[in-house]
């Protein structure tokens, strides 16, 4: 489908014309174009939630779009922590990228690991391809950062993608396996410890979710322990945790992890996590499962574009989301460090991203209509949801705060409805509605692995 090489791909753009002897005389008296004009071409890094918003947003113009990601799905990472505590499967959160773009005829689903990109020749490298680009949208979206620690990844990994939640979810299943054969009682109560690290949505989502699945879901499956015993400490370095709802809400959601037996832990950040251990301040938790939910850090798009960054790696982006000096390039979501009306840093979540598609989307529509710009981004914050557990939630959305049952109901329709595809939303919602009735999660499986991991 694409050259190989970048000489190849520029003749395809360059019709050649062949005359036979005799034929100059008539092709001077009869002018005919010497090349047909081609469609613009717009590439898409990254199948996230704002490169599917820009393809989505585009598919009615006279363009050709090509997406290129590094998996062949779409993932919905909002629930991704579902799946790491056994709630959902992978498949009913993840959709093919070519399932999702079948009927979109103007674009094109390339599968390839980007590992340059040649501002010059308007190329982008992936793999052994070549994609050359009048326009260029880059959406790689972020992954976990240990704040200068990266020692501490394989004691406590991040949550991103589906890999790392199926990891996840063997090692918190695994750890009450091991616990129900162990015979040394500090050992047992390590592995019956679980240290979830960072308290804003994903960490306090998780420790709920923990603490709901040793609580409920697996209270009697075992002979030997009390999953009820199980230990689940929320680590927050800030004064409260959900730092970006407001008080009432962080209170409130503090309140509802402890009354699933979690512990809070703020305003101390963690100095130490190894294979048995996490040091909070100078208190030692002896543990053998962690989980990463502090930080997160811009995928390497600011090393392709050999362009400014910020501490967290997001590229330093225009007002319009262009890259300085190269109007052709947007870059956005987790991979821009983007900014609202008001000069404040854009949140890293799903609504955002999808705004900064669209936009891209539009901007570009407007350039190749003559129409003037559509002006600088600005940012239209709908607002904060967080589960904790079976029935409870926080929701802001400034007019109106929402705690508890109301706001689980409505956290749970409102990521139904983001889901990609018909399917997942009726797999969820039959799945969702069985847990709330029999307190039971269906994807306890252990896979990728065995006990002596």
């Amino acid at each position: 489908m694409f050259s190989g090489n970048t000489s190849t791909a520029a003749m395809r753009d360059t019709a050649t014309t062949t005359t036979a002897p005799g034929m100059d005389a008539q092709m001077a008296a009869h002018p005919v174009a010497a090349a047909v004009p081609r469609r613009p071409r717009i590439v898409i890094i990254g199948a996230g939630f704002g490169g599917l918003a820009a393809a989505h947003a585009l598919r009615r113009a006279p363009v050709d779009v090509t997406v290129v990601d590094r998996r062949n799905y779409h993932l919905f990472q909002p629930l991704l922590y579902q799946v790491a505590t056994a709630g959902l499967s992978p498949a009913q959160i993840a959709s093919p990228i070519r399932g999702i773009l079948r009927r979109q005829r103007n674009a094109t689903v390339l599968m390839g690991k980007v590992t340059a990109i040649d501002k010059a020749a308007k190329t982008v490298i992936a793999g052994d391809q070549c994609v050359q680009y009048d326009y260029l949208i880059v959406a790689t979206g972020a992954r976990h950062a240990y704040f200068g620690h990266d020692e501490w990844e394989p004691y406590a990994p991040g949550l991103k993608k589906i890999e790392d939640a199926t990891d996840i979810r063997r090692r918190i299943l695994i750890a009450f396996e091991k616990a129900e054969t162990e015979t040394d009682p500090s050992e047992r109560e390590r592995l019956l410890t679980f240290v979830v690290i960072g308290g804003g949505p994903t960490g306090v989502e998780i420790a709920g979710a923990i603490a709901e699945l040793a609580k409920t879901a697996l209270a009697r499956d075992f002979r030997n322990i009390d999953p009820r015993q199980a230990r689940i400490v929320l680590v927050e370095a800030g004064p409260r945790i959900l730092a970006t709802f407001p008080e009432s809400l962080s209170a409130a959601a503090e309140r509802a992890l402890v009354r699933l037996g979690a512990e809070v832990h703020e305003g101390t950040p963690v100095s130490d996590v190894g294979g048995d251990h996490v040091m909070v301040g100078a208190e030692r938790i002896e543990t053998r499962t962690v989980l990463w939910a502090a930080g997160v850090a811009a995928s390497p798009a600011a090393k392709w574009l050999g362009a400014e960054k910020d501490r967290a790696g997001r590229v330093i982006v225009n007002a319009d989301l262009t890259l300085p000096g190269h109007p052709e390039i947007f870059v956005i979501g987790d991979t821009a460090a983007m900014k609202d009306q008001s000069g404040q840093p854009v949140p890293g979540i799903a609504p955002a991203a999808k705004q900064a598609g669209a936009f891209a989307a539009a901007a570009i529509l407007a350039r190749l209509k003559g129409r003037d710009f559509p002006g600088p981004f600005r940012y239209r914050h709908i607002g904060n949801l967080a589960t904790i557990g079976r029935r409870a939630a926080v929701v802001d959305f400034g007019w109106v705060r929402l705690r508890g049952n109301p706001a689980w109901w409505l956290w749970g329709l409102a990521h139904i409805f983001f889901l990609i595809g018909f399917r997942n939303r009726i797999a969820v919602t039959l799945d969702w509605f069985w847990s709330y009735l029999t307190f039971q999660r269906g994807s306890r499986l252990i896979t990728g692995g065995g006990p002596e991991d």
